[in-house]
């Protein structure tokens, strides 16, 4: 019989959906004793510090190495071994994240022939939500509101409208195309960054322009918002440099729901501390969890997420309708058929 084994934290419920769907073609291997408990709901990493005594991890150790399937990749840090000799039978990985390039890396698994399917999209919904509440925060002055609201002062002033405002979005993936839709729903302009779509497919899609990082600089100084939605690579590494953020407009928000690293995050801290952007939402930082002295914690026209945006209580129920479609699939030997298959060679 095949086994699965359940890596990182999971709430029994799902677990017990998992084993029904597997109807008895798969031994679904799930001891909470062996993972760290759960901080908050929908957590895949535990608490801090966990560390298993001998026995517990030669039991964690011994399921990744029987397991045919995975649900989730632990930390690499909790990884006997940087590639795959620690699960020799491996042959699917679900994770629960949509960036894993960087877990692909380093455990080569470029060519193991391992199946990866990744997250890509569950996490689209909510991430939209925070940006446009972002944007919304900005554009409504909710900070000037706080301020009088402290002070006792009804004082009436002329606000703004998002109608007719201008949105980049760096990235035009799923987190991309919805942040897209609720823009277009709330009347904004949307130019989108793309690799691959044209101005033609890009209309089709939604979107009023098409850029490419060639024009990054000139698009970001026409912009009233800019949302990175873009993944980690070696190719977006510091792509939002000091020449992007100097374009940034002084009435301008940006928000990251992408991945710290993709920012110069010193340069953005400048420009923010003078007044050059008017606002930043940032649900992610080069170094994580943001340390103690970074400067960001007490901007007053910053709003720190602690990468939670994406985190909410419906997320591991749609991880698992992914995990039971894409099990299913490899039972029935079509892995074309898998949702959210990892692009071994584009790194997404």
């Amino acid at each position: 019989m095949l086994k699965a084994f359940i890596s990182t934290p999971l709430e029994q419920e799902q677990v017990d959906r998992i084993r029904n769907a597997a109807e008895g073609r798969v031994e679904v291997i799930h001891e909470p004793v062996l993972l760290p408990p759960m901080r908050y709901q929908g957590d895949h990493k535990g608490i801090d510090g966990y560390i298993r005594t001998p026995e517990l991890r030669a039991r964690f150790l011994r399921h990744l190495a029987e397991a045919e399937f995975l649900f989730d990749m632990p930390p690499l840090h909790m990884l006997p071994t940087r590639d795959l000799s620690f699960t020799p039978n491996l042959r699917w990985v679900q994770t629960t994240s949509s960036g894993v390039g960087s877990m692909v890396e380093a455990l080569g698994m470029k060519g193991s022939g391992v199946h990866v399917t990744t997250a890509r999209g569950i996490h689209a919904v909510p991430l939209a939500e925070f940006a446009l509440m972002a944007i919304l925060m900005h554009v409504k002055a909710v900070a000037r509101l706080r301020v009088d609201q402290c002070a006792h002062r009804w004082t009436r002033h002329c606000g703004e409208s998002l109608s007719g405002k201008r949105v980049a979005i760096v990235g035009a993936g799923e987190v991309g195309h919805r942040v897209a839709e609720v823009c277009r729903f709330h009347g904004m302009h949307v130019a989108a960054m793309s690799r691959t779509l044209t101005p033609e497919t890009g209309r089709k899609r939604g979107y009023d322009e098409v850029f490419t990082r060639t024009d990054l600089v000139r698009v970001a100084s026409e912009s009233d918002a800019i949302v990175l939605a873009v993944p980690h690579t070696p190719e977006t590494d510091a792509m939002i440099d000091r020449s992007v953020i100097a374009a940034i407009r002084p009435d301008a928000v940006i928000v990251n729901i992408a991945r710290g690293q993709v920012v110069d995050e010193p340069a953005l801290i400048e420009a923010l501390q003078v007044g050059a952007i008017g606002f930043a939402a940032l649900d992610v930082a080069t170094v994580e969890p943001l340390p103690d002295e970074s400067p960001l914690w007490d901007l007053p026209n910053v709003l720190i997420s602690p990468h939670s945006a994406s985190t909410v209580r419906q997320e591991n129920s749609l991880i698992t309708d992914l995990f039971i479609h894409n099990m299913r699939c490899l039972l029935r030997n079509e892995p074309d058929k898998m949702r959210n298959r990892f692009n071994m060679e584009a790194g997404y």
